[in-house]
């Protein structure tokens, strides 16, 4: 079942841009304090912080357009969030030395009650609902052509 983009602002959509906002203000709060108070503690950490806080504030502003080409924006933003996620968190894992302070993607978000590794999920999935109409066009077969086969 496909929906309408212009059903982004209703029910689960609305919910996913609030969850989205939310995390990209946190995101950004902590980074920048981070940053300005002790970057040379870690600064990995805390510059990947920053770049979640960017990839978060293009997606939630990605999930608000209803143009397809916002679309493929909040899929870039959305997929490039799931595998930091998951990079930062195996290798927050497997060595912690790399970060000696945590960043909102570190044991997969677990300072964030894992939201930032569920949140993708539940991102793409919306996203993959409520393509636009021209990208389920082109995936369904043409009748005409169905017929000529």
């Amino acid at each position: 079942m496909v929906q309408k983009s212009s059903s982004r602002f209703a029910g689960a959509g609305r919910l996913l841009i609030v969850v989205y906002g939310i995390l990209a203000l946190a995101a950004a709060g902590r980074s920048m304090v981070q940053i300005l108070t002790r970057f040379e503690v870690a600064p990995l950490a805390y510059s990947l912080s920053a770049l979640a806080a960017v990839v978060y504030i293009v997606a939630t502003i990605a999930l608000t357009r209803t143009s397809a080409r916002w679309y493929r924006i909040a899929w870039a933003t959305i997929g490039f969030e799931f595998v930091g996620v998951l990079v930062v968190g195996l290798l927050s894992v497997f060595d912690p030395v790399l970060f000696p302070s945590n960043t909102v993607w570190s044991y997969f978000g677990f300072g964030y009650v894992f939201i930032p590794l569920v949140l993708p999920v539940l991102g793409m999935l919306w996203l993959y609902r409520r393509r636009p109409a021209s990208t389920v066009s082109k995936q369904l077969p043409d009748a005409a052509a169905t017929e000529q086969r």
